[in-house]
């Protein structure tokens, strides 16, 4: 696919995209995205993790954009601190999803779960956006939360659902599950090797954030250009006018690309985005 003319729109992944494997925003793309916004091009990142783990990211290269949040239920416009929209899965849906999923691992030990909330405002309390059962074995060693009896998890609406097996991969996980979980009911994906899947709202994706982030911006599909490696960020890189897999990117999602550039330990990102610079 050839490189075509510059973007309106320059969107970004952030974990093994944006960012390298030290958790930094290498300086060439630190540097090419402050030039980019320069020229005019607007800037945003579409990611799976909460609004309020943006912070550490945007101290890196000064901006506060608007961004796609939690695998696209939660648009947030960080220099207002204000959540746009926000699209939740009932309580009846996750106590569905979990007993679905507690049958289908029963033979691989079972699923724990965690419930993540949209929230309003970095400023919030983090123990109050996030409950998990009290045998959830968290991926984030610093994650602040509050620990519930399992039923209790679903007790109120939330913007992901999450399913946890630590002695399985996430591609395993959801081989065995995806087909057992109707689509047009929740949304099913994941964004991390270990074992860890995301059940969102149905039509809930990064692909439905960056669409309602467009229209919000008045840019259109055809002028967005995206970034990812996971397999969460398929939908959104197929809907972009281009999609790019960085090199170290999950085999759907470089066969879901229009393009692949170089790794995110090589500043694949401004590899691209230099050539309109």
């Amino acid at each position: 696919m050839a490189i075509g003319p510059a973007p309106r729109l320059i969107v970004s992944d952030i974990d093994g995209t944006f960012i390298n494997s030290a958790d930094r925003v290498p300086p060439r793309v630190r540097d090419a995205i402050h030039k980019a916004t320069a020229q005019g091009m607007h800037f945003a990142l579409a990611t799976g993790r909460p609004f309020r783990w943006l912070q550490p990211v945007l101290e890196q290269i000064a901006a506060r954009p608007v961004c796609v949040t939690s695998n696209g239920a939660v648009i947030y416009d960080c220099a207002a601190d204000e959540v746009l929209t926000a699209a939740e899965i009932s309580p009846e849906l996750m106590e569905e999803v979990y007993h679905t999923a507690q049958e289908i691992f029963a033979p691989y030990g079972g699923v724990s779960i965690a419930a993540e909330y949209a929230g309003y405002s970095v400023r919030q309390d983090p123990t109050e956006l996030f409950v998990a059962a009290d045998n959830y074995a968290h991926t984030w060693a610093d994650s602040q939360f509050i620990s519930k009896p399992t039923e209790q998890v679903w007790q109120k609406p939330a913007v992901k659902f999450l399913l946890r097996n630590p002695a399985m991969s996430a591609n395993q996980m959801y081989e065995l599950l995806a087909e057992h979980i109707d689509s047009r009911r929740a949304h099913v994906t994941y964004s991390i090797d270990a074992g860890l899947l995301e059940v969102a709202a149905p039509g809930v994706n990064k692909a439905a954030g960056l669409e309602f982030l467009a229209n919000h911006l008045g840019v259109a599909a055809a002028d967005v250009i995206a970034f990812g490696d996971m397999p969460n960020d398929i939908e959104m890189l197929r809907w972009a006018g281009r999609g790019v897999a960085v090199e170290n990117a999950h085999p759907a999602v470089r066969q879901a690309a229009d393009m692949v550039t170089g790794s995110n330990d090589d500043a694949g990102i401004a590899q691209i985005i230099e050539r309109w610079l």
